[in-house]
């Protein structure tokens, strides 16, 4: 049949399987937008308040479902504006298809009004970008789009489409989606090797990270953990592929990781690491990590190999298969003495102090737990409650932590929010924020309001720039530059100026009746939550120290 551009972008998002689209229409996507409504029964469309919103929007639909998200925006600024939200997947590996709008081809190249060359703009951080030329190529450019950045290491994909391709016709031919599977080639003596290390261990620890969630391996990581009795560790990207309290998860690992991760890795004689990539906030100081280990890797990606941090032996491929043909090289395994060492460790936690007269951090989250139960899905923002988040949510479930861990976006959370919102609307959805982060995406509440997305967002506010802060604090004699801007924002009458609903509170017992209230609320929530802008995330380990260095006060 003969369609034109517009109308092939449709068929194929159709195809692949999409029914959820985020954006923001502008001139160059007119002819898309036009078309669009012609499918509004097989696409909804959630128009975000900002380019970026509807970018991280996108993202966090993709990291709550692991479907790919997809994000649509307009030639020159709307295209930008997505530039920190491709940024933001990309440092996290989440698989998102962004659709920008250009100029007519006769255009190109002239300085057009709203012109911009973002394929070059975001090359270094998508894994593939294109720019379709003409209409004959636009069918199967989107096709591989969504290939690219669902397979292997997953990650965005930009698609560039000039306007007088959205409008040209040419013949078009459904297809059925490909189901490409990402095949896993084990050198047999290598996986012989690792097994037999690990069945020598008496000191074995797993260091896992986002690339269990993206391989669906958690259950056949839990499996490893329990046949060999090996306690593990995770990262920031990581949090509930194992339960919060069980015995052998040891909890956050890194610059705010606890004593006992910390202490485990430290002396281990094995270290597994699975789905993860030595990031400079777990291995802190590269050369001093896990000196006394043999370290086995596990990734998709052959590029982390001794990229930060050398390593004895390596398994390339699928973590769930790799981890599938190892599990039965591996032996069922108990080893006491290390369990014991561990249990001793976990008594010197740092353990914050309770005071319900006034809102302490932990206990802010203890009480969110308690109200919304163990399925909710917690989004973040990036700063100290992100860490408070990481540190105190009882994770349970694998993609219920959204939290930008790569690029450390701030203004991620509440486009993130939304997005996991629209992908599970039967769940409860937290968004965690501080007062720095929100003020720059607190303008999303006007797409909550205009689509009733009741997500709950709980604002840690200590009037600072607390993470910032806390730095200036310890490292910098409290030379508070830039990080006191002292704002008196009031929340609870902004929200109601965008028509959702408003709570302030100074202690404890005002935020659990908040809470109670706004798990009931069908409509979106904030809660001005006021803390002490000394307090502090701890443990914390300076950049480039060691453990012996860890600061628990």
């Amino acid at each position: 049949m003969i369609l034109n551009g517009s109308q092939i972008l449709a068929e194929v998002l159709v195809e692949q399987g999409v029914d959820t689209l985020f954006g923001y229409p502008g001139g160059s996507i007119l002819n898309i937008c036009d078309a669009l409504y012609d499918y509004r029964d097989k696409i909804k469309q959630y128009v975000t308040a900002h380019e970026q919103g509807a970018s991280h929007a996108a993202d966090g639909y993709a990291r709550a479902t692991g479907k790919t998200g997809v994000v649509l925006a307009t030639s020159g600024p709307g295209a930008t504006n997505l530039v920190t939200g491709i940024a933001t997947a990309y440092m996290d590996s989440v698989p998102m298809v962004a659709i920008t709008g250009n100029v007519g081809t006769d255009l190109i190249g002239r300085d057009s009004f709203q012109e911009v060359y973002i394929a070059g703009i975001t090359m270094p951080v998508t894994k593939h970008n294109f720019v379709v030329r003409k209409v004959e190529d636009l069918a199967d450019t989107l096709r591989a789009a969504f290939r690219i950045a669902n397979t292997g290491r997953k990650g965005p994909v930009l698609v560039d489409i000039p306007k007088d391709v959205t409008a040209a016709k040419c013949e078009f031919e459904h297809k059925e989606p490909e189901n490409p599977v990402y095949e896993t080639v084990i050198d047999d003596e290598t996986l012989k090797t690792v097994a037999d290390v690990i069945n020598k261990a008496e000191r074995p620890v797993i260091y896992f990270g986002g690339g269990v969630v993206s391989a669906k391996g958690c259950v056949e990581l839990r499996e490893l953990m329990a046949k060999a009795e090996i306690p593990a560790t995770h990262t920031l990207m990581a949090a509930g592929i194992v339960g919060y309290g069980e015995p052998l998860n040891l909890g956050l690992l890194g610059m705010h990781g606890n004593v006992t991760s910390n202490k485990a890795v430290d002396n281990a004689d094995v270290v597994l690491a699975v789905g993860t990539r030595f990031s400079d906030r777990v291995a802190l100081n590269p050369d001093a990590f896990a000196k006394k280990a043999t370290i086995i890797q596990i990734d998709i990606d052959p590029s982390e190999v001794n990229k930060n941090v050398p390593v004895d032996y390596n398994l390339i491929g699928d973590v769930k298969d790799v981890l599938d043909a190892l599990l039965p090289l591996v032996n069922e395994a108990k080893h006491p003495e290390w369990i014991a060492q561990i249990e001793e460790w976990k008594k010197t936690n740092y353990i914050p102090q309770d005071d319900a007269s006034v809102l302490k951090p932990h206990q802010v989250i203890g009480a969110v737990c308690d109200e919304v139960g163990e399925d909710a899905i917690f989004v973040t923002d990036v700063g100290q409650h992100q860490l408070w988040a990481a540190q105190y949510c009882r994770h349970l479930h694998s993609r219920h932590f959204l939290t930008s861990g790569g690029l450390g976006t701030m203004g991620y959370g509440y486009g993130a929010a939304l997005g996991a919102k629209v992908a599970f609307p039967e769940k409860k959805v937290v968004h965690i924020t501080g007062d720095g982060s929100f003020h720059m995406n607190m303008n999303e509440a006007c797409t909550a309001v205009s689509y009733n997305l009741p997500v709950i967002t709980v604002i840690m506010n200590n009037s600072v720039l607390g993470m910032v802060r806390q730095w200036q604090t310890v490292f910098y004699n409290r030379r508070y530059s830039g990080s006191e801007p002292e704002r008196v924002t009031d929340y609870a009458k902004v929200a109601e100026g965008f028509g959702l609903k408003g709570f302030r509170c100074t202690n404890l017992e005002q935020f659990k009746t908040a809470m109670a209230e706004a798990v009931k609320l069908n409509c979106p929530v904030w809660i001005d939550c006021v803390i002490d802008r000394e307090e502090k995330v701890l443990p914390m380990i300076p950049a480039g120290a060691t453990i012996d260095k860890m600061m628990l006060d």
